[in-house]
């Protein structure tokens, strides 16, 4: 077994269970691409199993923090049965489910989820990659399934040096899938949908949008960054009578408004564009049109830390302009999925350009991932969700 050394203090997040190990906290020691590596102090003392990343900044990534701990196939059979289990003890009304959310769950670098009979999944570390064949046997055996589509294109595969790799791991199916949830329907693609085919964490979110849609009356909804059509779809079934949804793909608006038939509804009650959202926004504004609802839930803006400054100013921007075009009473629901932006940042973002609107609103909630998607106490950057409810005053 080979082991990795830490320099003198580095040892400290290890103590806290925080699973990342970076380069500069190395003083000596390596290993292979996805090699488990046994991680000590300065003075040599056990700290953890490690997954070796040579091509990455985080250069570990840790399996566990048992010193009898086996990494082996039986490791993986435990653990990935165990995240799978929690799922079991969690209110999620869909078809389509989160069953292993990285660091979150014990296993860095696995994304897997469920629609229907069919698993995707996403394998972005090098130690889930050297581990693939071991962790697809143990998730059908777990579901009882035997269908697993692997998603394995997103960026942070170049950062661990590794290409990319899609299709089918076991089994042979179609990749347009129904996803069912709360009271309507969404087609899916898991083979060319963003993700693993869709934003399954805003699940929870669009039942509050269409909760607030049924109570509130909407009227003149506009649904920002729109993709597949979600809040959309969420929006007229609580009521909305009219949504215009913007994107700037042509294809995710094509599937959209087939969303929207899938559900029944008529097409006169959506106006679809494809156009960039900031110019659409300050067309809008030019021309004096309102809403009484909208949706901000824009692509991630800022992957890191280095990214948050000029991430602000654009989060800052689409929200100032948003709360010129909200009416009095109208409600607001912005979000940021950017893990460089902390929800303390964002909130002052909004209030940011709430203030250079001249607009002032109560904020009615906080949202954040389905809990399918979950922060640890251990792992806070799991939190790379966060949105706020804003009610115009």
């Amino acid at each position: 077994m080979k082991t990795i050394r830490l320099r003198p203090g580095k040892e400290r997040s290890l103590l806290r269970r925080h699973p990342w190990i970076f380069e500069s906290a190395i003083a000596k020691g390596s290993g292979d691409a996805g090699e488990t590596v046994r991680v000590e102090a300065a003075e040599g003392q056990f700290l953890a199993w490690a997954a070796f990343s040579p091509a990455s900044k985080i250069r570990a990534r840790v399996w566990s923090f048992d010193e009898q701990q086996r990494i082996d196939a039986s490791f993986f059979i435990a653990s990935c049965a165990e995240s799978i289990r929690a799922r079991g003890r969690f209110d999620i009304q869909s078809n389509g489910v989160r069953l292993v959310h990285g660091e979150s769950d014990g296993l860095p670098g696995l994304i897997v989820d469920r629609y229907a009979d069919t698993l995707v999944a996403q394998f972005t570390s090098a130690g889930v990659e050297r581990w693939k064949d071991e962790i697809a046997d143990a998730l059908l055996a777990a579901t009882g399934l035997t269908k697993l589509y692997e998603r394995s294109d997103a960026s942070s595969r170049t950062l661990e040096g590794l290409p990319e790799a899609t299709g089918w791991l076991r089994g042979q199916g179609d990749v347009e899938l129904l996803l069912q949830e709360h009271d309507w329907q969404l087609a899916v693609n898991i083979a060319e949908g963003h993700k693993t085919g869709f934003y399954l964490d805003q699940r929870d979110s669009r039942k509050r949008f269409h909760n607030y849609a049924k109570r509130l009356g909407f009227q003149r909804v506009l649904n920002c960054y729109c993709y597949t059509g979600g809040f959309t779809v969420a929006a007229l079934q609580g009521g909305a009578a009219h949504v215009t949804s913007i994107d700037s793909s042509g294809p995710a608006l094509e599937k959209a408004a087939a969303n929207v038939a899938l559900n029944g509804f008529e097409a006169s009650r959506v106006d679809f564009m494809d156009a960039d959202v900031n110019a659409s926004l300050r067309q809008f504004v030019e021309q004096g049109r309102s809403f009484d609802a909208i949706v901000l839930d824009p692509p991630k803006f800022a992957p890191t830390v280095a990214h948050a400054e000029r991430a602000a100013r654009a989060y800052k921007d689409i929200n100032r302009l948003a709360f010129k075009l909200l009416e009095p009473g109208g409600v607001l629901f912005t979000y940021s999925c950017s893990g460089g932006i902390s929800a303390d940042l964002f909130h002052k973002i909004v209030a940011s350009a709430g203030c250079d609107a001249g607009v002032d609103g109560y904020i009615h909630e906080r949202m954040g991932g389905a809990p399918d998607h979950p922060m640890t106490v251990y792992f806070p950057e799991g939190e790379y969700l966060k949105g706020l409810v804003v009610m115009r005053k």
